[in-house]
């Protein structure tokens, strides 16, 4: 029996005038051949909303430095279970949609497990995630992408 640990987290699909969103290369330490591709964001601090921990981790994994206001409404929220170094996790996450007209990433304030475990980043455009081979997380981003961009609301749960 899996024994998860909970988790609550917000993510952001930070999309270019291109309409491309951003993905990070990353790594499970415990697996390093798992490779797959994930959107900025990840795991709220104590007393954090999502919209809080989104634009923090907007500002520590890319340089962008934008209010919690700023981010608008959730576009989509889901509940996942995966491992990630070792351990299980049961995470409820809330994605919020950020549109920029260009932006240079800026990694300088990763963490140390963000250092060890992100290997680089890169803008993919739908069609791009479609045709991949590559892994990406969520599995559905291309469908939660188009219906994000089109603002409507992107299915799966509702928020």
């Amino acid at each position: 029996m899996t024994v998860y640990t909970p988790r609550r987290a917000a993510r952001v699909l930070l999309v270019d005038a291109g309409g491309r969103v951003l993905l990070f290369a990353g790594a499970d330490p415990a697996r390093p051949n798992h490779r797959y591709w994930f959107t900025p964001g990840g795991g709220l601090d104590p007393g954090e909303t999502p919209a809080q921990g989104a634009a923090r981790e907007l500002a520590e994994e890319t340089g962008l430095r934008l209010g919690p206001a700023d981010l608008g409404a959730p576009v989509w929220a889901e509940t996942v279970e995966f491992p990630f170094d070792g351990v299980w996790y049961r995470q409820e996450q809330e994605f919020f949609l950020v549109r920029v007209p260009t932006w240079e990433v800026d990694t300088t304030g990763f963490d140390d497990i963000e250092r060890a475990s992100v290997s680089g980043h890169r803008w993919w455009s739908v069609a791009q995630l479609t045709a991949t081979d590559e892994r990406y997380y969520p599995a559905d981003l291309p469908a939660v992408l188009t219906r994000a961009l089109a603002g409507f609301p992107a299915g799966g749960d509702a928020c």
